[in-house]
């Protein structure tokens, strides 16, 4: 295990609803990530192939048998990923090839048995062996999601071992949820991967808190969306229609100590690959005052089970 690995925040848009070029953008990045000697890449929410931000900027979206959104959705599930397809598998060996780990977001479908007209928020995982190490799937679709998601289940929360330590991952307002926070911190963390949507202040907050309480590093991961990438079907407000390069995500992306403490800023209005070292012995140095799972935990008081059955 490398104790003091690059991490590298890949903080720019994706093609949205696009697989194709998609894909094309993550081979570059990633040798992007490479180049700057990274060993770990990172992507937001359902970077690939694009957070749905339409669903809190057109108000039009909600309606009731409304033609325009099921198009976005049916075009949102045909640009979404089986985790058994040829993608997925490319980016694995990529990850060999470049000798990366790497966590992304992902829009996820299922092509064949249960569930395979649902859209999934998934987050995975593959190793720098290219081996898809962990599958992760948002366990509740936060407020207006629940209109595009299913629900998720408790297989992916976990850390898993790579090159660069224990790496695990919660999406977005997971991290407000205490079991699964713990869940999380018994899994031994070393680095916690925190995808957003945008990180504003509120999760600027949440991402340095999961560092703290956790005593690990955490990567708060924003992304980069423009007026022009909601999807054509939908109208767009008023105030946003002569402004198709405003971003509506605008990063935020930021690196977080064990002591909660900033590595790396938080990065707003810019797109591209941010690497910063770290230093995995912090991780212990730090436990000596808190740990949550072990001398500041009370095991004899509180039992906490998790069903990790895929569903």
């Amino acid at each position: 295990m490398n104790k003091k690995p690059r991490i590298a925040v890949v903080q720019s848009a994706p093609s949205y609803l696009n697989v194709a070029d998609s894909l094309a953008k993550v081979e570059s990045l990633l040798k992007e990530a490479a180049e700057q000697g990274a060993q770990l890449a990172t992507f937001g929410e359902t970077w690939f192939t694009g957070y749905p931000a339409w669903i809190d900027y057109c108000d039009e979206y909600a309606k009731w048998d409304f033609k325009p959104t099921k198009e976005v959705f049916a075009r949102t599930y045909e640009n979404s990923l089986d985790i058994t397809g040829p993608e997925v598998a490319q980016i694995g060996h990529w990850a060999k090839e470049f000798n990366l780990s790497i966590v992304m977001g992902i829009n996820e479908k299922v092509n064949s048995g249960l569930g395979n007209g649902t859209i999934y928020n998934s987050l995975l995982t593959w190793n720098q062996k290219g081996e898809l190490a962990n599958h992760h799937r948002k366990l509740m679709p936060t407020y207006t999601e629940k209109l595009i998601y299913g629900q998720g289940d408790g297989k992916g929360l976990q850390a898993v071992e790579t090159s660069t330590g224990r790496v695990g991952g919660l999406i977005c307002w997971e991290h407000w949820m205490p079991l699964t926070r713990q869940t999380m911190h018994n899994s031994g963390e070393h680095i916690h991967v925190a995808v957003w949507p945008k990180v504003h202040e509120m999760l600027q907050i949440a991402t340095r808190s999961y560092a703290f309480e956790g005593r690990c590093y955490a990567v708060g991961v924003g992304q980069i969306m423009r007026v022009k990438d909601i999807p054509k079907e939908l109208n767009l407000p008023t105030e946003l229609q002569d402004k198709p390069e405003h971003m509506l995500l605008n990063g935020g992306s930021c690196i977080v100590g064990p002591d909660g403490h900033y590595i790396m800023e938080p990065i707003w209005d810019k797109e591209g690959v941010f690497v910063k070292e770290v230093d995995l012995t912090r991780c212990i140095e730090e436990k000596m005052a808190l740990d949550v799972t072990g001398h500041y935990q009370r095991n004899d008081v509180f039992d906490l089970s998790i069903n990790q059955t895929r569903k």
